[in-house]
């Protein structure tokens, strides 16, 4: 939004994922965790901040039931300090991800991708990783080409 704090009704990488989801029919989970992140935006990078110097796994609040009916799984999520909040560290390590696909999309406001695809394949070794998207945030109105190039790029959709 122009470079300024913005409160967003939705989150900025969960309206890339309701993309994703209309383009491929994906199912949505929503990651979140059992201490909630202040308001404020400087008060939660100053969390999240603390969190991967300490390297934190947050408690979640649910986890999905039937991850083994899965092989492909799109993972979203801000890139805070470099790579994803420790939150999605936590939900990646929660589960056996043996043989399955991972592919990484995050918002953010210039760092891009950051190490989130390296540091993924670091902690999921027998996934397959393909080729992450990033996204500004302010543009993800206008993200939607983009996101269905992506798509079709990755073979995803025709």
């Amino acid at each position: 939004m122009g470079g300024k704090i913005v409160n967003l009704p939705i989150g900025n990488t969960e309206v890339v994922a309701r993309k994703i989801q209309e383009l491929t029919g994906s199912d949505l989970f929503k990651i979140n965790t059992v201490k909630s992140y202040p308001d404020d935006y400087t008060e939660t990078t100053n969390v999240a901040k603390e969190e991967l110097r300490k390297n934190t796994r947050p408690e979640l609040t649910e986890t999905v039931d039937n991850m083994d009916s899965y092989d492909v799984i799109y993972i979203g999520y801000p890139n805070w300090w470099g790579s994803m909040p420790m939150a999605v560290y936590t939900f990646l390590e929660s589960y056996d991800l043996s043989g399955k696909t991972i592919i990484p999309f995050c918002t953010h406001e210039g760092s891009g991708i950051g190490n989130s695809e390296r540091d993924i394949k670091k902690l999921c070794p027998n996934v397959t990783v393909l080729t992450g998207i990033a996204i500004i945030g302010g543009n993800i109105g206008r993200a939607d080409k983009d996101i269905a190039d992506w798509l079709k790029k990755l073979d995803l959709i025709s």
